[in-house]
């Protein structure tokens, strides 16, 4: 009869206890999680829509963790590059990550080397805002509702000039309208028309708003609280919005949905993930701090004076909109034929 190796056994006894004696360690980090600062992963530069955003939910999160998060601006590849220097940190609840139209959806489509998974490699916790889009045109543009901007986009197939940044929201919705008025999906039979147009494409959306603002274009989709300041003004008309309702900054407004296109809906949105691996009392935690945070006056109060939408809260919720929004925009991009720049 063979007789055991007394080194091995020794070996695999030491294993088995180091395994159980790490237990409770790992509990009782669990349970005074947490013990040091959160930083949150915004993945855009400072002092856009995004950043606002995260700055916001980081604040009102910090107060309910009782521990300070720390936002962390990482751009790059339209939110790509600091998504995944994120997902690639340790997935303990320290690491927060802002998931975004941008990164969680529409780089799918337009960049089949992602990565990342958006529907597996994170713990989607809850939505934080979500706004339309505005169409909005220079008061020298020849229409001044949505209609007369049908109608002479049609009119003058090609002569018509509109400006995006690339695999923004406000790319996506210009899409969108075309393919809609081109299919006529859910849309009246006089809005079943081709509608050509030629986008000209921007780094940034401050040198686009430049040349709007200047006449060098006449007319393009933007997000609703950076265009507000230039319709009070006098500066840009307003001639729809892409939610389907009106939004409140804009109650004289239609929405695409109501002016011929049923169902129409392009939205920026954002929310707060964790890396798929993180613990599930953490995630608990975290996902009761966010969704908390969400309810205060405080973030309510600021969201909806902005003309944003607090949406439905929670894990569940914010997972279902996410696969939702990526299955979407990615058959959006793949009918365009958009290909990454």
């Amino acid at each position: 009869m063979k007789q055991p190796n007394p080194t091995r056994t020794f070996l695999r006894l030491a294993a088995c206890l180091a395994i159980a004696g790490a237990w409770p360690l790992a509990a009782t980090a669990q349970s005074d999680y947490p013990s040091k600062p959160i930083k949150l992963v915004s993945p855009f530069p400072a002092g856009g829509t995004s950043d606002i955003m995260a700055r916001m939910l980081a604040e009102e999160m910090g107060k309910q963790l009782k521990q300070p998060v720390l936002v962390e601006n990482i751009g790059g590849a339209g939110g790509v590059v600091g998504t995944d220097r994120a997902l690639k940190a340790a997935a303990d609840g320290y690491t927060l990550i802002q998931t975004g139209v941008g990164q969680n959806a529409v780089a799918h489509g337009i960049n089949p080397k992602v990565p990342y998974d958006s529907n597996k490699d994170f713990i989607h916790l809850t939505q934080v805002h979500s706004g339309p889009n505005v169409l909005v045109a220079h008061p020298t543009a020849p229409f001044n509702t949505f209609a007369e901007f049908l109608a002479y986009g049609r009119a003058n197939p090609g002569k018509l000039n509109y400006g995006y940044t690339p695999a923004a929201s406000g790319h996506m919705a210009m899409e969108l309208l075309k393919q809609t008025a081109r299919t006529c999906t859910g849309a009246k039979k006089e809005n079943c028309k081709p509608l050509f147009m030629v986008g000209i494409p921007y780094r940034g959306g401050g040198p686009m708003m430049t040349d709007l603002l200047g006449g060098q274009i006449p007319i393009m989709f933007i997000n609703q609280d950076v265009a507000l300041q230039h319709i009070k003004a006098g500066k840009l008309k307003a001639l729809a919005v892409s939610s389907l309702q009106r939004n409140p900054l804009y109650p004289d407004v239609p929405t695409i949905h109501e002016a011929g296109f049923p169902g129409f809906s392009a939205l920026s949105w954002s929310g707060i993930s964790v890396a798929r691996g993180t613990p599930k009392p953490i995630v608990d935690k975290l996902e009761a701090a966010a969704t908390a945070a969400m309810k205060t006056p405080a973030i309510r109060a600021r969201m909806e004076g902005n003309g944003f939408v607090v949406p439905d809260q929670g894990s569940a919720a914010y997972t279902q909109f996410v696969a939702n929004e990526l299955e979407r925009w990615v058959r959006v991009i793949k009918v365009a034929g958009i290909k990454e720049e």
